[in-house]
């Protein structure tokens, strides 16, 4: 008998991964993994100097993105993950790298580590995009108001989304489930967070 184990939540900066992630565990009493944005010892500087820093931060991300996994496959408890080892390799790197503030070799040495960790791990059990579109993203990323996040450009967060789409578009790892976030407001309306947890009951029950 498959045991769910782990969840995943994927999307854009400010699309409201980390407040779907508590609410969900909340509901389910599942464990949280967040993103290790506090103790991330190269975020300060990548902000202050993305060229100079945006390889360390990559490979930070990914190996401990990977020990989370590791963790979750060997714990006992069912797991949501805020945000994916894939959103490293397929979104951010690659853009870091397009906007020539990561250098072909660095990307080309990140990609090879990334098949290589990707390969050793299993998927998410279920992996829930929230989609959402640039105003929503703006919208929350003033809300929270984190200062390094102040000054990002609308073309940066444009140009990830439009990775994120065509990501999800042929995603084939696993179970995936898609919430347009648009017309959502599940952090205060408990009818819409209502309507998303019928969709992950409807997934989890398919699962077994």
């Amino acid at each position: 008998m498959h045991t769910l184990k782990h969840i995943a939540i994927a999307g854009n900066i400010g699309a409201g991964k980390t407040t779907l992630s508590e609410m969900l565990s909340k509901h389910y009493g599942w464990e949280v993994q967040y993103e290790d944005t506090t103790t991330n010892p190269y975020l300060g500087d990548f902000y202050e100097d993305m060229q100079r820093w945006s390889f360390n931060l990559q490979i930070y991300f990914l190996n401990s993105r990977y020990q989370q996994i590791l963790n979750i496959r060997k714990g006992k408890n069912t797991v949501v993950q805020d945000r994916t080892i894939y959103e490293d390799a397929h979104i951010f790197a690659p853009n870091l790298h397009d906007m020539n503030l990561m250098s072909s070799r660095d990307f080309a040495n990140y990609i090879e580590l990334f098949r290589l960790m990707s390969s050793q791990v299993e998927p998410p059990d279920l992996l829930i995009y929230l989609k959402s579109s640039i105003p929503k993203l703006v919208q929350h990323i003033h809300t929270r108001g984190r200062d390094y996040e102040g000054n990002m450009s609308l073309d940066y967060l444009k140009k990830l989304n439009e990775r994120y789409e065509s990501w999800i578009e042929g995603y084939s790892e696993g179970n995936l489930l898609v919430i347009n976030n648009d017309n959502m407001d599940f952090k205060n309306n408990p009818e819409h967070f209502g309507i998303i947890i019928e969709k992950v009951d409807a997934e989890i029950n398919g699962l077994f």
